[in-house]
């Protein structure tokens, strides 16, 4: 498998191969979309099916779905468009933007998609969201765009804590469970310490606004795109406090040096990280591997005072085809495949959470080796409610610039919590509402 660090290269293939298509082309005759075949006439029998997607070396996920796909489909081969994962969603939108050709987009987000489909960049696969695997996808109704589909979740996964148990034996504190965001504020304190002239936090909050925004609006009910972002407050008091106090790692740093959460976790430089459960499989495959060191553990994410029940947010992953893809019929052939049961049995097999489910992959999931046995981290995924991370709408992109740019101002200290969601208010309500 070819792993291209940018776009660029995977650019740099398509002048030869789209000569050769040409040439193909004029001997054959249009026929509908029917799997892979057409394209591999094209390609002399082979397809190179070039995919978008971040940190491909760092996201198990990848080689997982890949290596499977190819296995069952031995005339097509995968070639990555490895983008940096902060750069990402800049990265793809001016590659569609462009005119890119590349066959399959991953979507990192609702947001994104909401974006892209709106813009028209993606094509339609409605036929297979309403197939009988279809009905099986977790997560399937954030991409409904007025009854039509633009991608399939193959990934639904929602926020939960991670925890070093080390650290916690180290500092004599019992490992957590339910509780409030003022408890875990406090835990957070007691751990934090400096250990050989080595910071270790007490918790490491990564840069997301999601990490502040999106678990206040699941926890209380609001809406993000309604344009009154006071139910927000609560959950900057607690963010805010954890820099103050020194317990967590203070955003500006974060940001300057684009800190990886994952390298926070894995060196022993936070002993909790609020997180989807993407994670555990970057966790089961790097400690199998001998590359990750770490006895760690999950609880259910914080709530907040008097809540019953355990309330998270989370959001699905999903493949979509390219409007303009060199490949289209290999490509809609991946994403099916991607979403379906044999997808969910690749990405069970590593601990990713599969959007397909059935009490079969549910079932494999659990018996993974390196998977935590202890019945706090069991109760973690089976929270009570999750909530999508971000609604989907035609303001969704609009609304999320000016969360994510006020949420930047506040978390470095240009703007009080109350004078960024002020602005916010004033913002979504006149630039986007209005």
């Amino acid at each position: 498998m070819i792993s291209s660090d940018t776009s660029a290269s995977a650019a740099g293939r398509r002048p030869f191969l789209k000569s050769l298509a040409a040439v193909a082309a004029l001997s054959l005759a249009a026929t509908a979309c029917g799997g892979s075949g057409d394209d591999a006439k094209k390609d002399g029998g082979n397809v190179t099916l070039s995919v978008t997607v971040w940190n491909m070396g760092k996201t198990p996920e990848f080689k997982a779905l890949f290596d499977a796909f190819e296995a069952a489909n031995p005339g097509i081969k995968v070639q990555p468009v490895d983008i940096l994962a902060d750069d990402y969603a800049d990265k793809v939108t001016t590659m569609l933007a462009g005119g890119d050709d590349t066959d399959v987009i991953t979507m990192k987000n609702v947001t994104d998609y909401s974006r892209y489909s709106s813009r028209g960049q993606l094509a339609e696969v409605t036929d297979l969201a309403k197939s009988a695997e279809g009905s099986q996808l977790s997560g399937l109704d954030a991409f409904d765009v007025s009854g039509k589909y633009y991608a399939l979740p193959y990934r639904q996964d929602f926020w939960l804590l991670y925890y070093n148990k080390k650290l916690f034996d180290q500092a004599g504190v019992k490992y957590p469970g339910a509780m409030t965001w003022d408890e875990y504020a406090k835990l957070a304190q007691q751990l934090t310490k400096d250990a050989g002239g080595k910071k270790v936090y007490g918790t490491y909050q990564h840069t997301w606004r999601s990490v502040v925004q999106a678990i206040a609006a699941a926890q209380t009910g609001g809406d993000q795109l309604g344009g009154d972002y006071s139910f927000f407050a609560d959950q900057y008091a607690v963010a805010l406090g954890l820099q103050k106090s020194g317990a967590a790692l203070d955003f500006g740093t974060a940001m300057a040096q684009k800190s990886d959460y994952k390298t926070m976790f894995e060196t022993g430089a936070t002993a909790m990280l609020p997180m989807g459960t993407w994670y555990i499989a970057n966790l089961l495959t790097g400690k199998a591997d001998g590359k990750i060191d770490v006895d760690w553990g999950i609880a259910p994410m914080p709530q907040r005072p008097g809540a019953t029940g355990v309330t998270t947010f989370g959001s699905p992953t999903a493949f979509a085809v390219n409007k303009k893809a060199e490949h289209a019929d290999a490509a809609k052939k991946f994403v099916q495949f991607a979403a379906g049961k044999a997808g969910a049995e690749a990405l069970a097999k590593i601990g990713s959470v599969p959007a397909y489910k059935s009490p079969e992959i549910t079932e494999a999931y659990f018996k993974l080796k390196g998977m935590p046995t202890d019945e706090t981290s069991k109760k973690a995924f089976q929270p009570d409610k999750v909530v999508l991370e971000m609604p989907v709408s035609d303001k969704t992109s609009d609304v999320d610039t000016i969360l994510r740019e006020e949420h930047e101002l506040i978390m470095v200290g240009e703007k009080s919590a109350a004078d960024g969601i002020r602005s916010m208010n004033e913002r979504v309500k006149s630039e986007v509402l209005n």
